[in-house]
């Protein structure tokens, strides 16, 4: 057991000011704190207090990751008494300033595995390092190519790992001491930071795809074998590289990308949300996606199975699927779609009118959308003129405006039901105030994936499962049916942040049950909800033990 400062300077066993005198005298702290002895709740409640007094919402996360890196269970404490207040802050959005000034503010590495492709020996040895005196059951692993919103941004973007294992352990209780956050170094292709005297990564072009692939099978192959119980996230890989290898390994490991899958996920239970408003069908709609990257193309996938569990045939679902990028609706002709793009292609045969399709207007009007999602970064592009055209064909247009920050959002939710007279279903991708209209207050879901992720991979973990499959996600994305009460006027289409502790734990019951049920668990087990509620981490100190 650590004694001392050495004590007192990991976050993992640090209680601060609520050593206990036992603890003090046992573990060599006499003299190193102030004499007064507090409980974790009146920690929780000074440090908020402190927390209230930064003016801003980025100087209010520097405390917070501060405080992340001294203690992390008073941290969580804190974090798990205000979550809807923090969310954004330790996460997205105000975590993109830091991951653009991350090297510049370098401070702790905040336990991260850094791992650079330009020295695979090192590899095992830096993964080891970084776990020691730990088991590890939960992986976020991000090369940083494609942050949504801001793009590549090298080592820079340990900071997305780190802030998503925050809200798998806020959201679902994950062991915050059985998880690490881990960055690959292929390079980067921002000039800017290539040129900064002060970047902390590789300077040089990311690698090639033969140096970059067999880093990767490394690096899976390694983790797998050194944490034999792993659930393995990635996150904002880039749109060449994102599907492939979530292709490539979820049929051996269990796997997630957020970015293919997990958007894919709340996307389809805020559609799900809005046809139990509208009391329509799922398989009469016609859905259009406005960016057609890998969140976009993910997406469109997890709602095209959706069709096809319902019992629609695939080729006949995927007629009623649009995608367009910036060069218009997307033609099979086309020689620059991705492998992703091209199931959802269609044939320049099928519209009189063509060679006209090359914006989101001219699609709109010709197909007639019942569901429009954004993940296009164009900010405004929902535009008036294209929402009432779109309003003009159906009763209840679901729209939803994903990209994010703010600034990149196809739309707001108060322009949106103000061009729709309050009939649009509506969900952002960022927080959103509610909107007053006509006398109806309308509350606004974000399409949050943390709506989703930490229950799918607390559900996973608990259940010991093999992989995660498609039965499993799709059942995470049903779990939040049932929580909003449709049948209130503006009622939101998909649940409140506030309430992401009780459908986080709901969602995990129910993958794990399925995992169960598909015989993919490694050990019997008997109750899904004990295993659950067996792997769950409250923030509350322990005794240390020697």
């Amino acid at each position: 057991m650590k004694t001392g400062f050495e004590l007192l300077n990991d976050p993992f066993l640090n209680k601060g000011t609520a050593f206990t005198q036992e603890e003090r005298q046992k573990y060599g702290l006499v003299g190193l704190l102030p004499p007064n002895i507090q409980t974790i709740e009146e920690q929780a409640e000074q440090a908020y207090v402190l927390f209230q007094q930064y003016p801003d919402l980025e100087t209010k996360r520097h405390y917070l990751m501060r405080l992340f890196s001294e203690n992390r269970t008073l941290f969580y404490n804190l974090f798990s008494k205000h979550v809807e207040e923090f969310m954004p802050i330790v996460y997205d959005p105000t975590i993109a300033p830091d991951i653009e000034q991350y090297s510049q503010r370098y401070v702790d590495s905040q336990y991260a595995c850094f791992l650079s492709a330009d020295r695979p020996e090192d590899l095992e040895t830096s993964l080891k390092n970084a776990a020691a005196g730990r088991d590890i059951d939960l992986i976020v692993v991000t090369d940083a190519e494609a942050i949504l919103g801001i793009g590549d941004w090298g080592t820079n973007g340990v900071e997305i790992s780190v802030g998503k294992l925050m809200v798998y352990t806020a959201a679902a209780g994950v062991d915050p001491n059985r998880i690490m956050p881990v960055v690959i170094d292929a390079g980067t292709n921002r000039q800017e930071l290539l040129d900064d005297p002060l970047y902390l990564g590789e300077r040089h072009k990311r690698v090639d795809e033969d140096h970059y692939n067999a880093f990767i099978d490394n690096f899976v192959s390694t983790v797998e074998k050194l944490f034999p119980n792993l659930y393995l996230h990635f996150e904002d890989f880039g749109r060449s590289h994102a599907a492939a290898i979530l292709d490539r390994y979820k049929n051996t490991y269990p796997v997630f990308n957020d970015d293919v899958e997990g958007t894919g996920i709340v996307t389809l239970a805020g559609i799900l949300g809005g046809l139990n408003i509208s009391g329509e069908k799922l398989v009469d709609q016609v859905y259009l996606c406005f960016g057609a990257g890998t969140a976009g193309c993910g997406i469109a996938e997890r709602v095209l199975q959706e069709f096809v569990d319902q019992g629609m045939d695939r080729e006949e679902a995927r007629k009623r699927f649009y995608l367009v990028d910036r060069q218009g609706l997307l033609f099979d002709d086309m020689d620059n779609l991705t492998p992703q793009q091209k199931p959802f292609a269609r044939k320049r045969s099928e519209f009189a009118n063509a060679d006209e399709l090359t914006n989101l207007a001219a699609v709109v009007k010709t197909v007639h959308p019942t569901i429009m999602v954004g993940t296009s970064t164009v900010h405004g592009a929902f535009t008036e003129e294209i929402i009432r055209e779109m309003a003009a064909h159906c009763k209840r247009p679901m729209v939803f405006p994903l990209s994010n920050p703010t600034k990149l959002a196809e739309a707001t939710a108060q322009d949106l039901l103000t061009w729709t007279d309050g009939r649009a279903l509506v969900a952002c991708g960022v927080p959103s105030d509610d909107v007053e209209l006509n006398g109806v207050t309308y509350q606004i879901g974000q399409a949050n994936n943390a709506l989703i992720y930490p229950g799918l991979g607390l559900g996973t973990l608990a259940s010991k499962a093999r992989l995660l499959t498609d039965q499993m996600i799709s059942l995470a994305a049903h779990s939040l049916g049932g929580i909003v009460d449709t049948t209130k006027p503006g009622a939101a289409i998909l649940p409140p942040v506030s309430k992401i502790t009780e459908f986080s734990e709901r969602i995990a019951v129910g993958v794990a049950e399925e995992a169960i049920r598909q015989g993919l668990n490694r050990e019997p087990i008997a109750d899904a909800k004990e295993a659950v509620d067996a792997l769950k981490w409250f923030p509350v100190y322990k005794e240390l033990e020697a």
